[in-house]
């Protein structure tokens, strides 16, 4: 009879980017049980709340997490927005849009190179993150900030683009695709990457549908759910249509990262080339007095702000929800059954953010 042994997976691991920790149930080298715990970098952001202002509280709010900085100050915002009546000129929605889609290149990439390295393609590792500079340069160019931006307002935006720098992070972004393709390439058809991925972590879409999975997670097994389509931000005026794969398995997800590069890619263009003239802030006055569930689509998948005001400079509450929480019993699913060297591979085909996660 095999006997069942705990073994600890992080919070440090030589694979992990993120201080996630599982106990393993194991028999033999088969995972039977997963027990995750939450709690490694708690911060007490949702308490700050009461002492800074909620014009303030926004430079907060993008400190969430430094990869999908933009898309938490532009949830928090929209949701004061939507509490105050505010109507924020057109400009500003495609400005948001365009950066948003800038923090998803950054964000895929990062997982790309990361993943590579967890995989052992130490050179995909160093080209994934050799494009992702140039994102960065374009996001440090147009908003001051290479990951925390700051550039998101209760009312609008801090910085305008010039239509000479939006044809140039067009023709920047096109002149990269090739490269992208070619990077890509390794994770859709690589015969040792498929064997490596294939059939290994399966998620079914009832199960995904069950679990609350969210983003690539959900829609690597067959969920077509994405917040964009919800029409935020520009996004109601933009074409486009998640990417969507059906397997549910490590490549699945893979997949769905890989061409929702590409997606990114043309709903930029789309936007220079729809981006209407005109201011891009609103003067404010006045305080949020009511609540609101602002959502919004970053890289891992729908984060949800809560926010409830009475009036006050101060809100009342600040609650996130955000996607990484939300895939974790998806994680752990996944999991069960698995081999204990499929681990970290299966964990980080979820890329957890564990600072988004723990606030």
């Amino acid at each position: 009879m095999s006997k069942q042994i705990i073994v600890p997976f992080g919070p440090q691991h030589p694979v992990l980017p993120e201080p996630l920790h599982l106990d393993l149930v194991l028999e033999d080298e088969t995972v039977i049980d997963v027990i995750p715990t939450i709690g490694y970098v708690h911060r007490g952001l949702e308490k700050l709340v009461e002492k800074r202002e909620y014009t303030e509280y926004v430079f907060i709010a993008e400190r969430i997490c430094g990869i999908c900085s933009f898309i938490h100050s532009q949830t928090y915002v929209q949701g004061i927005e939507a509490i105050m009546g505010i109507e924020v000129p057109e400009r500003t929605q495609y400005l948001r849009t365009i950066w948003s889609e800038y923090s998803r290149l950054h964000s895929h990439l990062l997982w790309l190179g990361l993943f590579a390295d967890g995989m052992g393609f130490e050179s995909v590792f160093m080209n994934a993150w050799r494009l992702r500079e140039h994102i960065l340069d374009d996001l440090e160019a147009t908003t001051g900030g290479r990951v925390i931006q700051g550039v998101c307002k209760v009312g609008g935006v801090r910085r305008d683009i010039s239509p000479e720098k939006l044809d140039e992070m067009v023709k920047g972004l096109k002149g990269m695709e090739k490269d992208l393709h070619d990077l890509t390439s390794v994770f859709l058809h690589d015969p040792s990457v498929s064997h490596r991925l294939k059939g290994i972590g399966v998620l079914g879409k009832a199960d995904a549908y069950e679990l609350g999975a969210v983003g690539p997670t959900a829609r690597g097994s067959g969920l077509a759910i994405d917040i964009r389509e919800t029409g935020y931000a520009a996004f109601d005026k933009i074409n486009f249509r998640p990417v969507v794969e059906h397997d549910g398995d490590c490549y699945a997800r893979c997949a769905v990262r890989a061409k929702e590069m590409f997606t990114s890619i043309d709903i930029i263009e789309q936007c220079v080339r729809k981006i209407p003239d005109g201011p891009v802030d609103v003067k404010v006055t006045g305080a949020p007095d009511g609540e609101y569930f602002s959502r919004a689509e970053q890289p891992r998948g729908e984060v949800i702000h809560y926010i409830k005001g009475n009036g006050k400079k101060n809100l009342v509450r600040h609650r996130v929800r955000t996607p990484t929480f939300t895939n974790i019993p998806p994680l752990v699913k996944l999991l069960k059954g698995c081999e204990l060297a499929d681990v970290p591979v299966i964990v980080l085909t979820i890329d957890p953010c564990i600072g988004c996660a723990e606030r």
